[in-house]
């Protein structure tokens, strides 16, 4: 049995309108990012800002594009295995290239420094704290994906339109999420060690491996395609995701700073007296 979205082709100016959001959206990330840079680079020309930084976050958006638009987008709306190229590039490599831009940064960098004291108080808050925690992370990035595909989810949203469009922003805030708390450089209310995260990370590794598994194996999915589609989306979920989480470990090590250990002064001598009478 065949599970395949509703799709309503309205069009809009010549293009549909499940092509035309997509565009806009990623264009006004990309539009929206370069112009806080440039204004940036005006507002404290010494400062600047990083061309790495600004590469890797139209990187993420150019993924992002690549998994939205066509000709990926209509393959995965009819053949599960576009739909796990499309989950890949949504929800693991975009994300990483998004989150090494460092957009929150950048967005300090433009903002007056009142508002830039509350949106650094919103980051150091009680909620944004359980949410950046990495068990958290990793629960709602890994944790969901077998409620996605052990249970009759995938199929209900992918006949919805609107619910596969929801699937898709899940995707990508999930795999921001994960991607931010593992290797983000924007600041966050605390971040464990790398050792840490790196466990986190490879926690995440042996889940995809064990969902992608079972998937291949057909043990307990709930996907009503074809088993072939369903194999070759495992096979596409086990090493594509492999090498996602290879770059994030990557990029956690290239961004590692160590923090210098605090070692305190020692305290300067007094110079003795020599007016002062020795005490007997």
């Amino acid at each position: 049995m065949t599970g395949h979205p509703a799709h309503h082709h309205q069009e809009a100016g010549g293009l549909p309108v499940d092509v035309l959001l997509p565009a806009v959206f990623v264009v006004i990330l990309a539009g929206g990012y370069v112009l806080l840079t440039v204004r940036a680079r005006r507002r404290n020309a010494q400062a600047g800002w990083s061309r790495w930084r600004t590469g890797w976050f139209l990187c993420g958006c150019v993924l992002l594009a690549t998994g939205l638009l066509p000709p990926i987008a209509p393959w995965a709306h009819g053949d599960f295995r576009g739909h796990m190229l499309q989950h890949l590039l949504i929800g693991m490599y975009a994300p990483l290239g998004l989150v090494l831009g460092a957009p929150v940064t950048l967005l300090l960098r433009n903002v007056p420094a009142a508002q830039g004291r509350r949106l650094t108080r919103l980051v150091r808050s009680r909620p944004v704290h359980v949410l950046v925690n990495p068990v958290t992370a990793l629960t709602v990035s890994v944790g969901t994906l077998g409620l996605l595909y052990f249970t009759p989810l995938y199929n209900a949203m992918s006949a919805s339109t609107g619910l596969h469009s929801l699937l898709h922003m899940h995707f990508l805030l999930a795999g921001g999420l994960f991607a931010y708390v593992i290797a983000g450089p924007d600041p966050a209310p605390t971040r464990p060690d790398v050792p840490v995260r790196l466990v986190v990370l490879g926690v995440a590794i042996a889940a995809h491996a064990v969902i992608s598994q079972l998937m291949y194996g057909g043990f307990g999915i709930n996907i009503h395609v074809p088993i072939d589609q369903v194999q070759g989306g495992a096979q596409i979920m086990y090493y594509g995701g492999d090498v996602a989480e290879l770059l994030l470990a990557v990029a956690l090590v290239a961004t590692w700073r160590p923090q210098p250990s605090a070692r305190r002064a020692p305290r300067p001598r007094r110079r003795a007296d020599t007016n002062r009478p020795a005490v007997p």
